[in-house]
């Protein structure tokens, strides 16, 4: 793992979100983005080498719409650059780790992406994120 690419957190209303989130960190989103496959709408914030990752659900069946419903508002998961997806999976597969997919999807800000099980991560989502272009 390379460094921590962003942090994803979940909100209501990302409208309203945007609009503490500029507030807070005194610059605005740099880019909205829908992840159909996700039924989620994301908004990012650059600060400083990392990224902030405001995630609204468009959807019931969302996995965003589930974690609010249960959790309320708030950090959603971490995510970490990778240099090669495919190898990190098999790599924490073979530490034990269970993955909530079995090969990467596509996800938001031109990304693979897998996520890791919170149970083998102190409760913690993980997500491994690689460009698309590497």
């Amino acid at each position: 793992m390379i460094k921590i690419e962003h942090i994803g957190i979940a909100v209501k209303n990302l409208d309203e979100a945007n609009k503490i989130y500029k507030k807070l960190l005194g610059t605005g989103s740099y880019k909205t983005e829908a992840v159909e496959s996700e039924n989620v709408m994301t908004s990012f914030f650059k600060v400083g080498e990392n990224k902030i990752e405001l995630l609204e659900a468009t959807s019931d069946q969302s996995a965003i719409h589930k974690f609010i419903e249960k959790r309320g508002e708030g950090i959603h998961h971490i995510a970490f650059d990778v240099s090669d997806i495919y190898l990190e999976m098999e790599r924490l597969k073979n530490e034990g780790f269970i993955l909530l997919n079995e090969i990467p999807k596509i996800g938001a800000d031109n990304k693979l992406v897998c996520f890791v099980h919170p149970k083998n991560t102190t409760g913690v989502l993980i997500e491994l994120c690689q460009s698309k272009n590497q």
